[in-house]
């Protein structure tokens, strides 16, 4: 936007960040004021880059989960849905869906030093493929069902992920075999993320097909995209209960609120139990369609072909394999990455189990918490990180107080060792603060680069978006830091920061001077005196008070002024809780805060 572009001269151009402070402006001003925000949707040039109307920036956004608090603010900041969580050993991380990511950037706002810029390259495909030297055995034909009068299925699942699309190509299979087809899409105002219904109903030929609309409990089959969708009233009511089949992702796929609740649970049993009540257990096959899609063909939005697949494997679809086959040729969008997901999604039908032992090598990121982990294991893994944090010695002081929380747990409440688990987790979580020692570590320990290496390839570049806390400017309006990029060159700079971890907390430490590091380590001294107030009081009475207080840190999370404002909020919580622990206990406090811990 400039003077050449036909703006008059006394009209302002600003930048979208500064939004906000514009309309904090204008409201001031008497009068009517004017204020266009012009701005092409992401989703709309997401669609123009696949279609080569618009050239498709070289730049993708990654977090390392190592450094990301799980605080949400990148969220808050891009309000984006391809912000997915991350549960990882250490609690909910951040991960960027690279499928779905509409190359926004404003994610990298986020007040967190995690996000990198990896600018070149392409998304590596660990994925196996369909000519992969595995002997399989060729695929038996499915028995097509057979069509009374109308075959009706219902597609469900969110806007871009090609649900429209694969009711498209059904269409047109079902136009090569002459048949009758009925198409009626139901999307809303959803472009990107919201709910999407597609109504397909088959018939022998084009007479027998009166209305696209699908009845109440019409449906032959539910392709389930999307656990909500077809968890909603509009899906469920279109299930006959002891007819329709249905094939489910059981993926959870986030949904909009998580981008305002960082800690938003998926309520993935009840949509489960609703579907089926509705439909029957025996007529509901769920399966993780969205991770063994990726795995296989690296790309979340082979998903949905994947899911048709399937569906065509266990005979629930009245085409002929060959004319789907045929209508993904005519489409002519990523012919052989949708042939290969319906293959896949053909032999995860016919040999599940053989399927799952192939991807379960292959790293992507899903799950990165090891559900076996025992209490000693977590316990030990624990200490090992907090020895390269700092020292054995600080280790030690970690093992110490778990220790004794253990013992102690187990003589007053004997075959409960959940406050230990608890004190576990979170007191290593305030041991283990990321200042900026701890963030140059984690950027140069050789995870980091082992990971980025494992999910790009070719030649790429990257640049870390960082606010160092003695070198940065802050907003004059917001007061947060302004993040700079780096490239490179930093990497050698960070790893000669992250050998000066012997200063931290020492009168030689610059960065322990700033209010950040004076109250992580003021959270510190806390956390080991509150829990040894809990020991003298603990009782069976109190216990669940007591587990709710050793696990406040969960709420301290981010850098900076986030992490401030979830302190102010954690505190005013725990002080809540301790006075009903006090008042059930009956014990007199005989520690202060601030006096030292022996």
């Amino acid at each position: 936007f400039t003077q050449s572009s036909g703006i008059p001269a006394n009209v302002k151009v600003h930048d979208r960040k500064d939004l906000d402070i514009l309309q904090r402006e204008l409201r001031e001003i008497e009068g009517v004021t004017v204020l266009i925000y012009e701005q092409v949707c992401a989703a709309e040039k997401r669609r123009r880059r696949k279609r080569g109307l618009i050239p498709d920036p070289p730049r993708r956004i990654y977090i390392n989960d190592d450094v990301c608090e799980g605080c949400g603010d990148c969220g808050l900041k891009s309000n984006c849905v391809a912000v997915l969580p991350l549960e990882t050993q250490f609690g909910r991380k951040r991960v960027i869906d690279q499928s779905a990511c509409n190359k926004d950037y404003s994610c990298v706002n986020g007040l967190c030093p995690s996000f990198v810029s990896v600018i070149g390259g392409k998304m590596r495909k660990n994925a196996p493929s369909a000519n992969m030297d595995v002997e399989w055995t060729s695929l038996p034909e499915p028995k097509l069902p057979v069509i009374k009068g109308t075959y009706n299925i219902v597609l469900t699942g969110v806007g871009g992920t090609g649900i429209v699309t694969i009711g498209a190509l059904l269409g047109m299979a079902a136009h090569l075999e002459k048949k009758g087809i009925g198409i009626l899409d139901m999307i809303g105002l959803a472009q990107k993320g919201g709910a999407v219904l597609s109504h397909l109903r088959i018939g022998k030929s084009p007479e027998d097909i009166h209305s696209p609309r699908i009845a109440s409990q019409g449906a032959d089959l539910v392709i389930g995209g999307d656990l909500v969708v077809t968890g909603g009233h509009k899906t469920l009511s279109v299930i006959k209960s002891g007819h329709t089949k249905l094939v489910i992702n059981s993926y959870e796929m986030i949904t909009g609120d998580f981008t305002k609740n960082a800690d938003m649970l998926f309520p993935s049993l009840e949509i489960k139990q609703a579907i089926q009540q509705t439909a029957g257990t025996d007529n509901t096959e769920f399966l993780d369609a969205s991770r063994l899609a990726t795995a296989l063909i690296g790309d979340t939005i082979a998903t949905n072909m994947f899911m048709l697949g399937f569906a065509f494997q266990r005979g629930l679809i009245p085409l002929e394999r060959s004319s789907i086959e045929q209508a993904i040729e005519i489409n002519g969008m990523s012919v052989e990455s949708n042939k290969q997901s319906f293959l896949w999604g053909r032999r995860t039908a016919h040999d599940g189990k053989r399927v799952w032992e192939l991807t379960a090598s292959i790293v992507e990121g899903f799950l990165l918490e090891d559900p076996t982990e025992g209490l000693d294991e977590l316990i030990q893994h624990r200490a090992d990180v907090l020895t390269a944090y700092q020292n054995k010695a600080y280790a030690k002081r970690y093992l110490q107080l778990v220790e004794r929380v253990r013992t102690i747990e187990t003589d007053r409440l004997p075959g409960s060792l959940s406050l230990t688990e608890a004190v576990a987790r979170y007191y290593f979580k305030l041991l283990a603060y990321k200042d900026e020692y701890e963030v140059a570590r984690l950027y140069t320990n050789g995870d980091f680069l082992k990971k980025i290496r494992g999910r790009f390839e070719g030649d790429f570049r990257l640049k870390l978006h960082l606010a160092p806390p003695l070198f940065s400017h802050r907003d004059s309006h917001t007061g947060e830091p302004i993040k700079s990029a780096f490239g490179s060159w930093i990497f050698p700079v960070l790893k000669m920061l992250s050998r000066f971890k012997f200063l931290r907390g020492t009168a030689f430490d610059l960065f322990g001077k700033t209010k950040e590091r004076r109250m992580e380590r003021q959270l510190i001294q806390e956390y080991e005196q509150t829990i040894k107030e809990l020991l003298r009081g603990l009782t069976k009475k109190n216990q669940n008070i007591a587990l709710e207080i050793a696990k406040i840190p969960e709420q301290i999370r981010g850098y900076d002024m986030v992490k401030q404002r979830h302190f102010e909020t954690a505190k005013s919580t725990e002080k809540k809780l301790l006075t009903q622990f006090r008042d059930s206990a009956k014990i007199t406090v005989g520690l202060k805060s601030s006096e030292p811990v022996s």
